[in-house]
């Protein structure tokens, strides 16, 4: 069946614009909190745990949830401000029924949105995520008043998270003698990064811990590093860190100003697992991950396979294979050896692990890499338009994948949100890239 209301990372949207009104969220709550108490054992109290980002929407959000949940006679715990992987490590170590984020990850502000984890501290399943929207189509009730769930806060949410993500970095090593800029991009790690590197014994200048409710995302964080870059070179620091605004995305930079994007991160983790004999198996990177990457990582003699964009696809390939790295050029990466989900925190820490352990940085460990330019060009269709049935178009595909065979690819993908076709186009030389992607983009509109 196929979802009305959750998308591939939970319910997003305006807020003010249903479905992020308060009574839709209230009705989510009561019906999220309905299948908990529906899939629960004889005699089990359902409890879920809330935690937000820095959107002034959150504080509606949180209390139309709150509602819901008791409406369902489920008790709430609240953690005020909290990263999304704070979340799914908090739910799983309380031994809670499931986790709540509100959250629109690198939105602005005025966008919010609702994802759930489950008790495991992973992403709820489809068939869970089914269960919820049928039970929205359903008249919202109340359990009685001795049933109804009850809300405590949690004091010391945020040590309990800071401990954990200290605990991921090895424990020979440290910080020491390093300077870093961390940008928690005015959102959920505001509170959280900066005490994590400090404590392991960095020099930390953070920016993008003033959250107004307004400034989250703006102008900062990993979806806009600039910021990050002219202040590592002001501050002559050794290295930039850059969160998201649930800090599940992860943007380096180093003393130079350049920039280190998640499919080169990635490549960095995953020689260095494997330079250190750990468990790896293969790694999974996404449709967009850069084939620079991707020859690398085969050259290594690690296996590699992609998934669908978006770290939920990432998640999900990494547990079919049992494999345990992964990641998107976004920032999202997944060290499912540390963590259940994806967390920029840890993920920048098992870098600075392995400059350390390597006495390299981190233009050194990506010596063997140089990303491939992409060309993407984003074209509007008709409604109807069907490319893969276009005979015109698929024979200049195929004409382009020929003529880039094993020195680059094509790579073209319907939005799932409104009708544009994205034509990416990657080989060593731009010209050529931007050029291709140009003629198969013309027979789009052409028809």
């Amino acid at each position: 069946m196929k979802k009305q209301y959750f998308g591939t990372d939970g319910i997003r949207g305006e807020v003010g614009q249903f479905p992020i009104v308060p009574e839709f969220i209230t009705r989510l709550g009561y019906a999220a909190g309905k299948v908990l108490v529906g899939n629960a054992k004889p005699g089990e109290r359902c409890k879920v745990l809330i935690g937000k980002d820095t959107r002034i929407s959150g504080y509606l959000l949180e209390a139309a949830l709150e509602a819901g949940f008791a409406a369902a006679g489920v008790d709430v715990m609240l953690c005020g401000p909290m990263p999304t992987p704070g979340v799914a490590y908090l739910t799983k170590a309380l031994r809670l029924s499931a986790g709540v984020v509100i959250s629109a990850s690198h939105n602005p502000y005025q966008d919010n949105g609702i994802k759930f984890f489950s008790a495991e501290g992973g992403k709820l399943t489809d068939e869970f995520e089914l269960e919820i929207e049928a039970q929205l189509d359903k008249p919202m009730g109340c359990v009685s008043s001795k049933e109804l769930g009850k809300a405590f806060r949690i004091d010391d949410a945020a040590g309990r998270y800071i401990e954990f993500c200290k605990s991921t970095f090895p424990g020979e090593l440290n910080l020491k003698g390093m300077k870093l800029v961390i940008d928690c991009a005015n959102g959920a790690a505001y509170h959280i990064a900066p005490h994590v590197f400090h404590e392991l014994g960095a020099e930390v200048i953070a920016i993008g811990v003033h959250p107004d409710g307004r400034n989250i995302n703006d102008g900062c964080g990993a979806t806009a590093p600039t910021s990050l870059i002219e202040k590592v070179k002001e501050t002559k620091a050794d290295l930039g860190i850059a969160l998201d605004g649930d800090a599940d995305r992860l943007q380096m930079v180093d003393a130079s100003g350049r920039l280190f994007n998640g499919d080169e991160l990635l490549y960095v983790l995953a020689k260095d697992r494997l330079a250190r004999g750990e468990k790896l198996g293969g790694v999974v990177g996404t449709l967009m991950t850069n084939l620079a990457v991707e020859n690398a990582i085969k050259a290594l003699g690690i296996e590699f396979e992609r998934a669908n964009v978006g770290d939920r696809y990432v998640l999900e390939l990494l547990k079919q294979k049992g494999w345990l790295i992964g990641g998107e050029g976004s920032g999202h990466l997944l060290c499912l050896d540390r963590h259940t989900t994806g967390d920029g925190t840890i993920a920048a820490l098992q870098v600075l692990a392995a400059m350390s352990q390597n006495q390299q940085s981190l233009a050194q460990l990506l010596n063997a890499v140089t990303l491939f330019p992409q060309e993407l060009v984003n074209i509007k269709f008709k409604t109807g338009y069907d490319w893969k049935l276009d005979s015109a178009l698929q024979s200049q595909i195929a004409a382009v994948e020929a003529d880039l065979k094993g020195r680059g690819r094509v790579l073209i993908r319907a939005s799932g949100t409104e009708p544009v076709l994205r034509v990416m186009v990657e080989t060593v030389d731009p010209s050529v890239a931007l050029s291709a992607a140009k003629s198969i983009a013309n027979l789009v509109q052409s028809a």
